[in-house]
């Protein structure tokens, strides 16, 4: 819908609402009120009881609940106390994390808690704007929000719309046009009938995008990816177990307990707790860089962004007029200057006033505005301001505004300069003309504005480009004043319009003419397509974008609705703030790949080599309890990978779940042989069952904890020093093993040089492995 230039019916208008000129009684508002509801926004609320449940519905939980049924079932308390416990505190790091600060709906319902002068069985009277009904006759006057979509039945206004559009312009509105709710009136006085309230505004429509908007969560879909692949490998050899089991008549309760054993060594326990910690901790080190988050999961889509939509005004651009190279045609450049600063208001907050007086100060041509003797301030029904001044025993009178209307003042026809005004226009700038004269005006000169790019777009642009994001520009503009700016900013490709037969596709770089409700659709679609994309916006009309991009981010001067429905929320001026935003993402990216690998292969080996070990020495090289406390001894140990110094890649990260699946099942091929090494140690240093139970527990842990210095390092382990956190974490877990080992602490008691033995021998083993793993980097894109 072009809401600045949509023309109604006012007789059909009338008729649609069942109303006169003069309004309602106040019982047929009542009525009406009872039939239409209030005029506010109608909310969505999940309770935090309902939301905090939800975390105990996914896969991991699944898992975890399964296990719960199995261990009580075998009458194993401390195992289902110990798993209960895993299962809550996934679930409260999860729900306290990503709790949102704020509602965009209740925001919203704020912005129409406003007053509204009505007419109601005859008398005018103010009300709250809520009870608002369509039928009703409103005054709107200087300084008011308009209540509710409302056509104007008399009088002019000015109207500022930037919250609705993005467009920092004012629009005149007339007899016949539709004031949006939601707008402000910077000009006049009108009388206007209620046409729509509520969510049936254009207002409560973008409210309605907003709650149905919503990106689906990416790190939801790896973890089910995962999950799902893990239990399928699980499910197989647990099948493979039972076969071979009946074959060789081993009773089926025995091997329960080496079922619960895979069951819990395939569960990634801390996997959804490391991903939330890791994406809270990066979002503590970029809100420090100027960008508060407010989705965790933005962060991780911010990392495999590819595709950035931004808005153009007050973001791409400086959303305040300027002046271009003025056009004088019978004057100087100073005379033209002069005149325009003398037919403007130094308080005025007309942003075309603010512009010639900006330009005029700055060229050192400001006039002496005292030498006016009157001033006409802007009028959307003359459309021109106008002064008389008296220069040099002379007065003059000069005035600015519409090239139509100067050139009819000025006693010639449009016609005459029609092609000036289209040429500038064509390189996407607004034009106003002057005039001025003593008895009769003469046509000054012509003065070219429009809205700057930001000083820091260009460079934004470009490097956003070198982190392989491309960035695509989104207006409401025609499609030169567009172009115009995306070639100053270096923004590529075709100039597209989604209301011709174009179609949102990767070699459009530029959409114009779009209307608000477009911003929404270009999105989705692009998603459609298989992009991770951002939105950039600041206006009300960019909240529904916001809310359904991946990474939605808000500048810092966006209304208080952009904010609540971006995920990312800039704190300084400018955009620049965007580029370290994708930065930190890919290296959270990093270190969560770090980890996933890492607990993957750990998987992999643990339960491939239990069953080879099985069918090799026919009896459980472990018990439950002690992968329990592997899950402690790993898992929670490594969830300080959350902190590790990392870098960031330069090309957009992509979760490939099967490239893991199977780099990872090929490098933990080779740890299960480093496995049975150890479990033929043991049995040569003729260990009883109980300490090759503790034996192949100190080798499972050690070599997970070094597995992690291989894979953190996409080059040899040692380019990178791991942070201190994950230092002193993997030390400590080192130490804590080797003594409850050697002082038998929950475990079977071993020689302590067997314990250096198996250290030694993981850290060996690693080592070899890690030409391995640069080889199966390269091959599969890690």
């Amino acid at each position: 819908m072009d809401m600045a230039s949509q023309k109604v019916d006012i007789d059909q208008i009338l008729k649609e609402v069942n109303s006169g000129k003069s309004g309602l009684t106040e019982e047929e508002a009542q009525r009406r009120l009872s039939q239409y509801g209030y005029n506010e926004i109608q909310e969505k609320k999940e309770s935090r009881i309902v939301k905090f449940l939800k975390k105990f519905w996914a896969p991991v939980p699944w898992m975890l609940e399964a296990t719960i049924v199995i261990t009580l079932l075998l009458d194993k308390l401390l195992d289902t106390y110990i798993i209960a416990f895993l299962l809550v505190f996934n679930a409260a790091v999860g729900f306290f994390q990503e709790s949102k600060a704020e509602n965009a709906v209740e925001l919203l319902k704020q912005k129409l808690s406003v007053k509204a002068r009505v007419e109601r069985s005859g008398v005018w009277k103010q009300v709250e704007a809520r009870v608002l009904v369509p039928g009703d006759v409103i005054d709107i006057r200087l300084g008011d929000v308009v209540p509710a979509d409302s056509v104007i039945l008399s009088g002019s206004l000015e109207i500022d719309e930037s919250a609705l559009t993005g467009e920092s312009v004012a629009v005149t509105k007339d007899t016949g046009d539709i004031a949006y709710s939601g707008s402000v009136v910077r000009r006049g006085e009108a009388l206007a009938i209620v046409y729509k309230t509520g969510s049936a505004t254009y207002f409560g429509k973008t409210t309605s995008l907003v709650q149905s908007a919503g990106s689906k969560s990416h790190i939801e879909s790896l973890i089910f990816n995962i999950v799902r692949d893990l239990i399928v490998i699980d499910v197989l050899l647990v099948i493979i177990t039972a076969v071979y089991s009946y074959f060789i008549h081993i009773p089926i309760p025995t091997i329960i307990p080496f079922v619960l054993v895979l069951l819990i060594a395939s569960i990634p326990v801390a996997l959804p707790a490391t991903f939330t910690i890791a994406m809270a901790y990066g979002a503590l080190d970029i809100s420090k860089k100027g960008a508060l988050v407010t989705r965790l999961s933005a962060i991780e889509d911010a990392a495999s962004m590819d595709v950035l939509c931004s808005d153009k005004t007050g973001t791409i651009t400086k959303n305040h007029l300027t002046v271009s190279d003025p056009l004088p045609l019978n004057a100087t450049r100073e005379d033209l200057i002069r005149y325009a600063a003398y037919a403007s208001e130094m308080a005025s907050d007309d942003p075309i006033d603010k512009a010639i007086l900006e330009y005029a100060k700055n060229a050192n041509l400001l006039p002496d505005l005292s030498l006016r003797s009157s001033f006409l301030p802007f009028d959307p029904s003359t459309k021109r301001t106008e002064a008389t001044i008296k220069v040099e025993g002379k007065t003059l009178r000069v005035a600015k505004g519409a090239p139509q209307i100067i050139s009819e003042l000025c006693g010639m026809r449009y016609e005459d300069i029609m092609d000036k005004v289209i040429e500038i226009a064509k390189r996407g700038y607004r034009v106003i003309a002057v005039g001025a004269g003593e008895n009769s005006m003469h046509l000054v000169g012509l003065i070219p504005l429009y809205d700057p790019p930001r000083d820091d777009s260009r460079k934004l642009i470009s490097d956003l480009k070198n982190l392989g994001v491309s960035v695509k520009m989104v207006t409401g503009d025609n499609a030169p004043i567009a172009e115009e700016i995306a070639n100053q900013v270096g923004i590529e490709g075709q100039v597209c319009s989604l209301h011709g037969n174009q179609k949102i596709s990767d070699e459009c770089g530029i959409y114009a003419e779009v209307f608000p409700e477009d911003k929404f659709k270009i999105v989705r679609s692009l998603q459609e397509a298989g992009h991770v994309t951002g939105m950039t916006g600041d206006g009300v009309n960019d909240a529904p974008a916001l809310k359904q991009a991946e990474v939605g981010i808000a500048v810092s001067n966006a209304t208080d609705i952009a904010k609540a429905s971006a995920s990312i929320v800039l704190t300084h001026e400018g955009i620049s703030d965007i580029v370290e935003a994708v930065k930190e993402g890919r290296k959270i990216f990093q270190r969560m790949l770090t980890y996933t690998m890492n607990k993957i292969v750990k998987t992999i080996q643990v339960v491939i080599f239990l069953t080879a070990s099985f069918f090799a020495v026919r009896y459980f090289v472990t018990t439950p309890f002690d992968i329990i406390l592997l899950l402690f001894a790993n898992d929670f140990v490594t969830m300080s990978i959350a902190t590790d110094n990392v870098r960031y890649s330069n090309r957009p990260e992509k979760w490939n779940v099967k490239a893991l699946i199977v780099t990872s099942g090929l490098i933990a091929a080779l740890l299960v042989v480093e496995g049975f090494i150890i479990l033929y140690l043991g049995i040569y240093l003729h260990f009883s069952k109980d300490m090759i139970h503790t034996l192949i527990f100190d080798m499972l842990v050690f070599s997970g904890l070094f597995n992690v210095f291989m894979v953190r390092e996409r080059r040899r382990f040692w380019h990178s020093r791991p942070s201190r956190y994950l230092l002193v974490s993997i030390a400590g877990d080192i130490v804590g093993i080797s003594l409850i080992s050697t002082f038998g602490i929950l475990v079977t008691g071993i020689p302590f040089y067997s314990v250096l033995i198996v250290l030694g021998f993981a850290f060996a083993w690693m080592a070899v492995l890690d030409t391995i793993k640069n080889y199966l980097f390269r091959i599969y894109g890690l």
